[in-house]
């Protein structure tokens, strides 16, 4: 019995029994609901214990008796609660038959004042005549049979709590990736530690199910300064919102590495990818940049990657940009919803975000059916006037949310330029056909010089990629390769352009500007 407890706990202990018993044994809580129950064959016979338990549940509590049996024809019905332990052991005779009133009293060898009428009861069905000996392995059977029902109930409980803390973390880092960072504080306070500022985000790539122990791995490195969060979309991946190196606060040793180094290092078979210095504000940005770092790690034998330096778009569109994307936008942030079940503005904001950074996976980040994504999408699309079902929109959108993100004086001042911006290119829309005047300033030109430089002279697959909507059967056709060649020429380009391409967050908006950028300089002919 103490084996079955330790191994398999009730479930095992239930499936002895009912052998031992040669019927049934289950575990009935007092408003007659079978918690725990186990046969000898599947065909056994399943007793009414909702009837047995609420006919005599009172009567353990008025009478005192701790144990009872009940005739059901053919049958025995051996019932006793689980708050209190046979002391002495069941009588030699065993339990009688006959029914409640010829239930074991106190002066059968068990303590008075036990019954209680809140406890389950452990019943047991078996055949008549009870067979020699049942009745003491029952009584023998009671202590680690409530030892074990108490622990799996002290399990789930802790387990509830780890589940609400973990869903408290998850809620802090959406509002931080929505920029709700007040609101974020201000839950984050319930919770340890303190929200850092300015931060370094890290994303840990774990194999199986590991993230248990890759957290406690990285509360010990660093002394749990970090706010660490399980990723709510990839099942995989642990978020790390870390203190940067000039945040002021001190390393939990002199000396010490930093905390996603030390995690590449003690665990093997993790991937660790990290962002640069980044405002708390800005941890949208930071999980960016890590998530690019983390492709890039991947192809390292170190497994450990930091995002190198790269400005944002968000910083180069200057005023004008600005101006664009509060103009694209006013429809959606003015939006006033008809009924009051359907999304606001800012629902449908952090809807827009989720998807442009998770795609199909937003449903998980948001807690949503696809329908409901699907439906939220069609909306935005209506009132923006754009068609999301192309790249070039969805760019357009996505850098329009973030320059919306960027504080207006982190902008780079309005330079003055004599370049004539082209017209927008045919099958965009038209709401977002300023886009082409914000891309030809100079600032801009540069930053997607910076982008293509990589790649520059070898844009093929690159283009054939973008052209074809980032789906890779197209690709493959275009290229005249097969659908495992192109993924491995662009898995190529990730570790080239240091950039996630093939899961997202995806840099292909980024990549789609620069190239829209680039054909925008060139000269007409």
């Amino acid at each position: 019995m103490h084996r079955l407890a330790r191994t398999g706990g009730t479930a095992e202990l239930l499936r002895w029994l009912a052998g031992r018993a040669e019927g049934w044994a289950g575990i009935v809580g007092p408003d007659g609901t079978v918690l725990h129950a186990a046969a000898r064959t599947a065909g056994a016979m399943v007793p009414d214990v909702a009837g047995l338990v609420a006919e005599s549940a009172s009567a353990l509590a008025e009478r005192g008796v701790q144990a009872y049996s009940v005739d059901t024809g053919e049958h025995t019905a051996l019932l006793f609660p689980l708050s209190g332990f046979p002391q002495g052991g069941f009588p030699q005779s065993g339990l009688p038959q006959g029914g409640l009133s010829h239930g074991i009293s106190p002066q059968g060898g068990f303590p008075q004042g036990v019954g209680d009428p809140a406890a389950p009861v452990l019943a047991v069905v078996t055949p008549r005549p009870v067979a020699a000996g049942l009745a003491t392995l029952l009584a023998d059977v009671v202590l680690p049979l409530s030892l074990c029902l108490q622990a799996e109930t002290l399990e789930r409980k802790r387990r509830r709590v780890d589940l609400a803390e973990s869903r408290g973390r998850e809620a802090v880092l959406h509002l931080l990736m929505t920029g709700q960072l007040s609101i974020a504080q201000q839950v984050a306070g319930a919770l340890r530690p303190r929200l850092p500022d300015p931060v370094r985000v890290c994303v840990v790539e774990c194999s199986g199910d590991d993230r248990d122990e890759v957290a406690r791995v990285c509360v010990d490195a660093d002394g749990g300064r970090s706010w660490i969060v399980r990723c709510p979309v990839y099942a995989r991946h642990l978020i790390l919102v870390m203190p940067a190196e000039d945040a002021g606060e001190k390393a939990p040793e002199p000396g010490a590495a930093p905390t996603d180094e030390t995690v590449a290092a003690r665990v093997g078979d993790c991937v660790v990818g990290v962002s640069e210095p980044v405002p708390l504000a800005d941890t949208a940005t930071g999980y960016r940049q890590a998530f690019h770092a983390l492709a890039v790690a991947r192809e390292l034998p170190t497994r450990h990657a930091r995002f190198g330096v790269s400005p944002d778009p968000a910083l180069v569109v200057g005023p004008a940009g600005r101006r664009w994307a509060d103009e694209l936008l006013n429809p959606l942030l003015t939006h006033v919803p008809r009924r009051a079940q359907d999304p606001g503005s800012q629902e449908l904001l952090a809807t827009a975000t989720s998807w442009l950074a998770f795609s199909s996976h937003a449903t998980d980040h948001l807690k949503v059916h696809r329908n409901t994504l699907a439906a939220r999408l069609r909306l935005i699309g209506e009132l923006l006037g754009l068609d999301l079902h192309r790249l070039a929109d969805q760019s357009a959108l996505d850098l329009a949310l973030r320059v919306r993100a960027t504080p207006a004086p982190a902008c780079t001042p309005e330079v003055p330029s004599s370049a004539t911006p082209f017209p927008y290119v045919s099958g965009t829309s038209q709401a977002a056909g300023g886009l082409d005047a914000i891309l030809c300033r100079p600032a801009v030109r540069d930053w997607a010089d910076q982008q293509l430089a990589p790649v520059l002279g070898a844009e093929e697959t690159l283009r054939t990629w973008l052209r074809c909507e980032g789906r890779l059967g197209p690709t493959a056709a275009g290229l005249g390769i097969s659908v495992p060649g192109a993924r491995k020429r662009l898995t190529r380009l990730e570790t080239v352009l240091q950039r996630s391409l093939l899961r997202p967050p995806s840099a292909r908006y980024d990549l789609w500007l620069a190239l829209r950028s680039r054909d925008l300089a060139a000269p007409r002919h």
